[in-house]
């Protein structure tokens, strides 16, 4: 997802603010002023750090393409960044640039670049400042955009999940590309099996869907491939090859629920589950 200017700068200075605020606080109630300048130093660099580390490590197989020793360098590295980035892998195409040719960069560009790279680090430390503040509501504002800006990164949604629980808003969370499609049923778990609201997801995903109430069917078709499933049966079909479920699909007040692992890898997308503040996360890899 694209990552707005203006929410870079409110981060920034939410950042800025929450340190000189606390400097002062400390300074009135402690006298040790320079104490908390420390500690909020010490926590920014340790993030910093954090995120350099997963972004290298995502950007392996990248570099092997673009980088020092890949077959098209830096020419190859700047026609590839404007076609992803709104995309995750702008993310990590931009750290390639930013490192390795930081000197070939117009000053544009490197601020550019490094924006791509700092953005959903920039909005966790502003969340993670709001929250320390009592501001939960606002902090859970701040991380939903940093879920957009890399809807990849799995920690951002365990931060949003946190955050979530601490607002009331407990229970099964499901975003899709780096959004919350609306829901008149909340997904919930059945027999180790998560159920979301098939329509829901289908749309997130841009697929079509329709119903045969004789059959007490729903189809869904998306880019040349069709999933079908019948109600309380856990026998579904792709592309009509016969596939056994471990859940069935049902109808929880008047909403179809599927198996959303086995709908969302039918129709091509990603899924993954955070454990701790149970939350599936869809995205498409392009």
């Amino acid at each position: 997802m694209k990552m707005n200017k203006p929410w870079m700068i409110t981060a920034s200075a939410i950042v800025a603010t929450s340190l000189m605020t606390g400097s002062a606080f400390a300074k009135s109630e402690n006298g040790s002023s320079a104490n908390a300048a420390a500690s909020a130093s010490v926590q920014a660099t340790a993030a910093k750090e954090e995120k350099d580390a997963k972004v290298k490590a995502d950007a392996t197989v990248t570099s092997d393409t673009y980088g020092e020793h890949g077959h098209q360098g830096y020419k190859g590295l700047l026609n590839a960044i404007e076609n992803v980035k709104d995309k995750p892998a702008g993310a990590v195409i931009a750290d390639l640039l930013v490192s390795k040719y930081g000197s070939q960069l117009t000053a544009e560009q490197k601020a550019e670049f490094e924006a791509l790279v700092e953005a959903d680090a920039a909005l966790t430390a502003a969340a993670d400042v709001l929250d320390a503040q009592g501001s939960v509501t606002e902090a859970v504002y701040v991380q939903k955009e940093a879920v957009k800006v890399n809807v990849k990164n799995i920690d951002s949604y365990k931060k949003l999940g946190k955050l979530l629980d601490k607002s009331g808003q407990a229970g099964v969370k499901l975003y899709v590309n780096g959004e919350e499609p609306s829901m008149e049923v909340r997904p919930f778990i059945r027999e180790g099996n998560t159920l979301v609201p098939f329509r829901a997801i289908s749309e997130a995903l841009k697929a079509e869907v329709s119903w045969n109430a004789e059959e007490r069917s729903v189809t869904v078709t998306r880019d040349g491939i069709t999933v079908k499933l019948f109600i309380d049966s856990k026998t579904a079909y792709v592309n009509g090859e016969e596939v056994t479920l471990e859940v069935p699909a049902a109808i929880e007040n008047g909403s179809t629920v599927v198996p959303v692992r086995f709908v969302s890898e039918a129709l091509k997308a990603t899924v993954k589950w955070e454990n701790e503040t149970k939350f599936v996360v869809i995205y498409e890899e392009q």
